[in-house]
């Protein structure tokens, strides 16, 4: 496959997923909101946002202040905003576009319907009717790109590399959730009904709160939490599920060069695949997450090594 081909698709999967992600972390950073707080701390929350995707620079140049409002139309509708859902949008549809002759005609008209519906939307009208609504679309629209495409698509490279792009993605942003999240709500301190409602708020946030009811079966505690959305292997959204998806794609992508970043990614997947929760919590969760980070963002500049178009 010519690299500038597989490029495309890589990146149209984890623009989508993306924007996605981004409906998810807002959602649950608004669910949060709902609780009873400080108006400092309120916005601390929604500043968080900004530093996990390291915008504060580009958001303080379009506005004075962090408040929920701001931070929402930033991160939603605000075509200015490149790490907006509005631009994931837009890029998911301009690069399956770039290979339309490769995608079937569903999957292609997926992606296009979402991006005609999502550039007609204004921010107010979202608000006045419930942003939550519009997050929920957002997930539903990408989770029909998603479905559509592995329903229809020959099980080649191309579908690989979509779900290749997908996978990294996707772990990325469970570890960047998680981080943000966990450290607000646990280093809040307190118990009760407010308590519960933002955990079942961050599990909600990632499609796992009824799956953390079945596999634990008590109440929703951090460690627990922790433990599903990073080492267990038949949670999706896991970091161990995307790394195994990731070793399993590059396997059958490889070519003479990608023995490196195969490695990377085998050794990333060895270690989740050994890990207990509790020694990541007695050393440092953090810790653990930024590094995982660091770890995707490095094999993902493999995979772009090996097998994409290089940056100019």
């Amino acid at each position: 496959m010519l690299s500038r081909t597989a490029d495309h698709l890589y990146w149209m999967s984890r623009y989508t997923e993306r924007a996605e992600n981004l409906a998810r972390l807002l959602d649950v950073t608004y669910q949060m909101s709902l609780v009873p707080k400080t108006l400092a701390v309120e916005n601390q929350n929604w500043g968080a946002i900004l530093a996990l995707n390291s915008l504060e620079q580009s958001f303080f140049e379009r506005y004075d202040e962090v408040s929920a409002e701001n931070v929402l139309r930033f991160m939603v509708l605000d075509p200015s905003n490149l790490s907006s859902i509005y631009s994931c949008l837009r890029a998911a549809r301009e690069n399956a576009h770039a290979v339309r002759g490769t995608l079937t005609s569903e999957t292609w008209e997926s992606c296009n319907m979402t991006w005609i519906e999502v550039r007609e939307q204004q921010f107010e009208p979202i608000m006045a009717a419930g942003i939550g609504q519009f997050f929920e679309w957002v997930k539903l629209r990408a989770a029909v790109i998603r479905g559509v495409t592995f329903g229809t698509m020959l099980q080649d490279e191309a579908l690989s590399f979509i779900r290749l792009g997908g996978y990294i993605e996707r772990a990325d942003n469970t570890a960047r959730i998680l981080d943000v999240k966990y450290h607000v709500l646990n280093g809040d301190g307190e118990e009760g009904a407010s308590d519960f409602y933002q955990w079942g708020a961050l599990l909600r946030s990632v499609s796992a709160f009824e799956v953390y009811r079945k596999v634990y079966r008590d109440v929703i505690t951090p460690a627990r939490v922790a433990e599903l959305l990073m080492l267990r292997p038949d949670m999706p959204r896991s970091l161990h599920a995307c790394m195994r998806g990731v070793t399993r794609m590059l396997d059958d992508i490889r070519n003479a060069q990608s023995s490196e970043t195969e490695r990377l990614a085998g050794l990333l997947h060895s270690q989740i695949h050994y890990a207990r929760i509790d020694d990541i919590l007695a050393e440092s969760l953090h810790q653990y997450l930024v590094d995982f980070m660091d770890r995707i963002y490095e094999l993902g500049n493999g995979i772009r090594r090996d097998f994409l178009v290089p940056e100019c």
